[in-house]
């Protein structure tokens, strides 16, 4: 592979001012219209007039960052110098076009309060040059009216099957020499991997012939094709080489019950990968060299049992490895093949170190780390193990780094806040992205570079945001030509789809939590139908950008909050560890509170609140129906965790060394045993009053099925009945098309018959 890209944890934008986050009250009297007529007018001034404007036009409630990035956005350069001045009208009038998204060609101050007036933003107001709090409250309602213009009516149906369908051609992908391209297509109902040649008019040949199970990605090693695929959900991928007319495939690893994972394509070595295998020990993946002709695999290292990961030099000889019992561990290198392993970086609770490349003369190691600091950063050791800092965020973690070995350096960086942003290291690299974002004419965000040949002269890109699914485009820069591809779900009009709103809001306890809110396109944003929608992991996060079924239950009315709640990944070391042995408790409250978040705001109808999750959002769902059953009116658990005991006496032999981080993080069965039974769903079936929709896989290796049984059985033993889909050839979530077509219309038929009554 030509690049690395190495996904971690997430981050945001440190400013330079600080605005103090609103209490609730204040949020709440933001969103309310007083007929009271007070006698006596206070002043206000600029600073207080644009801490009540971020909380009553946007949803940023809890976080000072994002505060003060959205009112960088509003007040630019030497405006507004004295934020302690008594605010004017014609300021105010500047900074709520700009909120608005009304801003034309305005240059004058003059201007924008003309634009303003046309608005109707003054309405009801004296014509005075400064604005008290009073007249605040009655400008902001205003704007409120302005941003909130909608007939009420909604926008027509969609189809599950427009959402839920294989939305077309994905994964494009170029060979090292930039001759051919690939890409995943249907074929029989499932993805197959086709192959074009560049620059001529043939037609795309299918090269793979799976009709059991979609093809999970395709990669190159020179000039062979290679792919993986499972068996019905189990999650052991093997690797699969196939010719260019798709007549000749072959299982490259054909051991049963035996994963494979891609460790490195080995640039400069023929026919040749590494991969690792559980081949000897279930337990532990051990390095092998693959001949990707042949399929003849030599191991080159062994696992002793607590190596999590490997790092390869340039040369192709591992070198590097992280040992690790679960909690704590040690990153190991050594000189050479030959020699032995000695430690290298020790790693105490809560440490990340993620070596991701050697230097091309291996003189250098790169990697993420986060050890003596909060944040995931970008990090550079020599091999005496001193540390540079290369790029760091004091906000969120770093999630991902582009490394490129021709090149012999860092491309860029990636963290999230509330979108994905970008930190360039490569000055070309940056002026082609640049280049082809103005081409695009769209945000940052929204772009991505997803391959490159050797030469970095031929490009894939595609763009994607929350109300497109996505564009996939290939540019060369030696011609600056800009060629659309693929469309993705092209039947999917953006027009018609719902916007993702980043949020945040206070826990509780005061915590910033971040998340976002979909409201129906259309629709006005006042007691609707709510579903919270809880992620899985929990040490994952959600996302801005496109979601299907998010899509799907805006388009039939429902706004859809996802909450980034304690332990979710991105937001430092901290916030991670105060989700520890929290499952079901400060977890859930956060969610409960991003629920009367959205209640307080008027959003969402107290009496039509629906949960909904998949995998530990599953378990979220029935913990929420347990531990606060009157809130809500329908639940759908989908791969969901019910009871946590059997939870961590069934994970897969190859999650071995987690086990210690999961009695860490989660709770030990012994030791914690009073704890986990209070968490676990299955012990308090008594306190489910909710309605109840369950969908499993039968062949789930991380939530077992049994998870989805205890919990169905428990409940229709106390009489109440549960409705249960189970689907005999899926594993975690459903991959195949009919299956997420017949589970989607289920969930809605469902959660209409509770939530639209």
């Amino acid at each position: 592979m030509k690049k690395r890209f190495l996904s971690a944890s997430l981050a945001v934008i440190l400013t330079t001012s600080v605005v103090i986050p609103v209490s609730m009250q204040e949020v709440r009297a933001a969103n309310e219209t007083s007929s009271q007529v007070e006698v006596k007018e206070e002043s206000l001034s600029a600073k207080e007039f644009l801490d009540l404007t971020v909380t009553a036009l946007t949803f940023q409630h809890g976080s000072e960052t994002m505060r003060q990035q959205i009112i960088n956005q509003w007040v630019k350069g030497e405006e507004l110098k004295d934020l302690s001045a008594n605010i004017k009208r014609d300021e105010a009038a500047r900074i709520l076009v700009r909120a608005l998204d009304k801003e034309e060609k305005e240059v004058t101050l003059a201007e924008y309060q003309e634009k303003a007036n046309k608005l109707g933003l003054f309405k009801g107001l004296s014509n005075s040059e400064t604005i008290s709090k009073q007249d605040a409250e009655k400008i902001l309602n205003n704007a409120k009216a302005v941003k909130s213009d909608v007939n009420n009516e909604g926008v027509k149906e969609i189809s599950v099957e427009d959402f839920m369908k294989n939305p077309g051609n994905v994964g494009y992908s170029l060979s090292p020499d930039g001759n051919y391209i690939t890409y995943n297509a249907e074929w029989e109902n499932r993805s197959n991997v086709f192959v074009k040649k560049m620059n001529d008019d043939s037609k795309p040949v299918r090269v793979s012939s799976s009709t059991d199970r979609d093809i999970d990605g395709s990669f190159w090693k020179d000039g062979n094709l290679l792919y993986l695929k499972d068996k019905g959900g189990d999650e052991n991928f093997h690797i699969y080489s196939t010719s260019f007319n798709g007549n000749e495939e072959k299982d490259l690893t054909p051991y049963p019950n035996v994963k494979i994972k891609f460790l490195s394509d080995l640039q400069g070595v023929k026919d040749e990968i590494l991969i690792l295998m559980n081949k000897e020990d279930a337990k532990a993946f051990d390095v092998y060299k693959l001949n990707v002709k042949t399929g003849e695999t030599t191991r080159v290292a062994k696992n002793p049992g607590n190596i999590s990961s490997w790092l390869a030099d340039s040369n192709g000889e591992v070198r590097m490895a992280v040992a690790s019992d679960g909690v704590v561990g040690t990153v190991l290198y050594r000189d050479s093949e030959k020699d032995e392993f000695k430690p290298f970086i020790e790693l105490e609770a809560g440490d990340v170190v993620n070596p991701f490349s050697f230097s091309k003369d291996n003189k250098y190691i790169y990697a993420i780390s986060n050890k003596g600091r909060d944040k995931v950063e970008v990090v550079k050791y020599d091999l005496e193990g001193k540390e540079e800092v290369i790029m760091s965020n004091p906000e969120v973690d770093i999630i991902g780094v582009l490394y490129n070995a021709e090149k012999d350096k860092l491309l860029c960086s990636s963290y999230i806040t509330d979108k994905l942003h970008y930190q360039f290291f490569d000055e070309d690299f940056e002026k082609v992205f640049r280049k082809i974002q103005n081409k695009l004419g769209v945000q940052e965000s929204e772009l991505g570079i997803n391959d490159y040949n050797k030469d970095m002269t031929k490009f894939i890109v595609s763009v994607s945001s929350d109300t497109v699914y996505g564009k996939y485009y290939y540019y060369d820069s030696t011609t600056d030509e800009l060629t659309e591809m693929a469309t993705l779900s092209p039947w999917l009009n953006p027009e018609e789809l719902a916007e993702m709103h980043p949020i945040s809001y206070k826990s509780r306890d005061g915590l910033t939590i971040n998340g976002y809110l979909t409201l129906p396109k259309n629709k006005e944003a006042k007691n609707l139908p709510l579903i919270v929608n809880p992620h899985g992991g929990p040490w994952a996060r959600d996302i801005w950008g496109f979601n299907p079924e998010v899509q799907l239950l805006a388009n039939r009315g429902y706004a859809v909050l996802q909450v980034n709640f304690r332990s979710s990944a991105g937001y430092g070391k901290e916030f991670l560890d105060a989700g520890n042995k929290q499952w079901g408790l400060k977890i859930q409250d956060d969610i409960t509170d991003g629920v009367q978040w959205a209640i307080d705001q008027g959003i969402a109808d107290p009496e039509r609140i629906g949960i909904y999750g998949a995998s530990f959002g599953g378990y979220a769902t029935l913990a929420g129906i347990t531990t606060t059953p009157d809130l809500y009116a329908a639940a759908v658990d989908y791969v969901g965790i019910s009871n946590i005991f059997t939870l961590l006496n069934t994970i897969p032999p190859y999650w071995e060394t987690m086990r210690n981080q999961l009695y860490e993080r989660v709770g030990h069965p012994e030791k914690d045993k009073e704890l986990l039974t209070a968490a676990s769903p299955i012990f308090h079936v008594d306190k489910i009053k909710t309605p109840l929709f369950v969908a499993q896989g039968a062949n789930d290796p991380r939530v077992n099925k049994a998870e989805s049984d205890q919990i169905v059985e428990a409940l229709r033993a106390k009489g109440v009945e549960v409705e249960y889909m189970l689907k005999e050839n899926e594993g975690h979530v459903f991959q195949n098309e009919e299956n997420r077509i017949e589970f989607y219309n289920a969930m809605l038929k469902f959660l209409d018959s509770h939530l639209k009554k």
